[in-house]
């Protein structure tokens, strides 16, 4: 596995379109899933991705032909795209927070009300990160949601482990606190939101 992926680093690194487009086709989710996470808009996460792969391919001459998966590449690019743009979706949301609130309109169809339940999830864990300092924010974001080991969360940010699990420690702490203060309720599908449902997942320490 790690030979094609070193296949796939050289081939990127020589600038081949077919090898880039395989690794959009590959990592495109991750990324905009990561992007969602540390943004909370939908929207914003899209841009995130678009950007991300455009600066990947501006920048592909500086990618190590040894060093497996370039996901942690891409990652740690779509983290500083993220945190750039979640201080323009601030300002957009303290705009529209001013504004007066549409008046509500029943609608009882399924597709709605569970699009409803998953905007309240992800606004709850939005206010949850929110109460996170950036640093720890980020490493959270790429251990425990993307799924990447410690060493890929150093290499994602340029830091190093100890000071991955350190940040890691950090914000898993705050969040069990947060948690408890908080004691969220379960949402209507029986899931737990907020600080309570990201304390609770798993991190993998090292890739298998």
């Amino acid at each position: 596995m790690r030979d094609s992926e070193n296949d796939v680093r050289r081939r990127v690194r020589e600038g081949d379109r077919e090898a880039f487009a395989l690794l959009y086709e590959q990592f495109a989710r991750p990324v905009y899933n990561h992007g969602l996470r540390l943004t909370g808009d939908w929207s914003t996460a899209e841009e995130i991705m678009s950007e991300t792969f455009l600066t990947a391919w501006r920048t592909r001459a500086r990618v190590q032909e040894d060093g497996g998966s370039l996901l942690p590449w891409l990652l740690g690019i779509a983290t500083h795209k993220a945190d750039n743009a979640r201080r323009g979706v601030r300002r957009r949301q303290l705009f529209l927070a001013r504004q007066p609130r549409p008046r509500a309109e029943e609608d009882f169809a399924p597709r709605t009300i569970g699009r409803i339940d998953d905007a309240r999830y992800l606004r709850a864990v939005q206010t949850a990160l929110g109460r996170l300092r950036r640093q720890e924010r980020e490493v959270l974001a790429l251990c425990v949601w993307s799924g990447l080991d410690y060493q890929q969360t150093a290499e994602a940010l340029g830091i190093s482990v100890g000071t991955v699990r350190s940040r890691l420690s950090r914000a898993r702490k705050k969040l069990a606190h947060l948690a408890e203060e908080d004691r969220e309720p379960p949402t209507a599908r029986g899931e737990m939101t907020g600080a309570a449902a990201i304390a609770a997942l798993p991190v993998r320490e090292e890739l298998t």
